[in-house]
């Protein structure tokens, strides 16, 4: 069974980009750490239900990776996009256990790659080339070598933010090989014959990317402007 299990919002300054969206959420998020080896760093935020969002960018105390960095961050085109403001990148979804799911997927979501940071321990399919199965639209898997009461959302406060849905919209050649995936919200996949994009959705307003701080708040409007494949903003 694959289950939803976080965001990826990438960005280019890690201290601006938690700047960036301290400002639409009216919350600031969590200390991530370092992935070492890989040139990232993050910070992250409870969005409820097992759900996480990650805010991840490249980290410059770190040596230049031997690859490209993940979720496409040593992309031209997404850097370009980048300068401007963060964008929404990709997905993940976890599993209990990965190699059987792995073999099940109708796509090739990358190499299996142990990674830990202090007491975490998780397995993650990584593309070797940094781009996501379907440009970012398919979910990598993720399986945490560590009991759920360790998982991030177990361990990050309790920020007053909620997600309200998750919009995929593509092609049909990418959506024709989408997984089952199981999420506490819910989960839209869309065909669509220009931009691809990912989207957060308020389930009361038909328009990508929005997030609800919790049921006494207005929704807080993130904007999705010059959506195209490249950018998965």
């Amino acid at each position: 069974m694959l289950e939803l299990d976080h965001l990826v919002v990438a960005c280019l300054d890690l201290d601006d980009g938690a700047a960036w969206l301290r400002e639409r959420l009216g919350v600031p998020l969590a200390p991530g750490g370092q992935h070492a080896g890989w040139g990232t760093h993050n910070r992250l935020l409870q969005l409820g239900g097992g759900v996480y969002l990650e805010l991840i960018a490249p980290d410059p105390s770190q040596p230049e990776p031997d690859a490209p960095r993940p979720f496409m961050l040593d992309d031209a085109a997404l850097r370009a996009r980048l300068k401007r403001r963060p964008h929404l990148v990709h997905w993940l979804v976890r599993a209990d256990d990965l190699d059987r799911e792995l073999r099940g997927l109708g796509y090739l979501p990358g190499t299996v790659t142990p990674m830990t940071r202090g007491a975490l321990r998780w397995r993650i399919a990584l593309p070797t080339g940094g781009r996501p199965a379907g440009d970012g639209l398919l979910p990598s898997v993720i399986q945490w070598d560590v009991p759920m009461t360790e998982h991030p959302t177990a361990r990050l406060p309790e920020a007053g933010v909620r997600l309200a849905g998750l919009a995929v919209r593509g092609p049909r050649a990418v959506l024709e090989r989408r997984p089952k995936v199981t999420a506490p919200v819910p989960l839209e996949w869309v065909e669509s014959r220009g931009g691809a994009a990912l989207g957060v959705d308020d389930p009361h307003v038909d328009e990508a990317g929005a997030a609800r701080r919790g049921q006494e708040h207005e929704p807080c409007r993130v904007p999705d402007e010059d959506v195209d494949r490249e950018a998965l903003a």
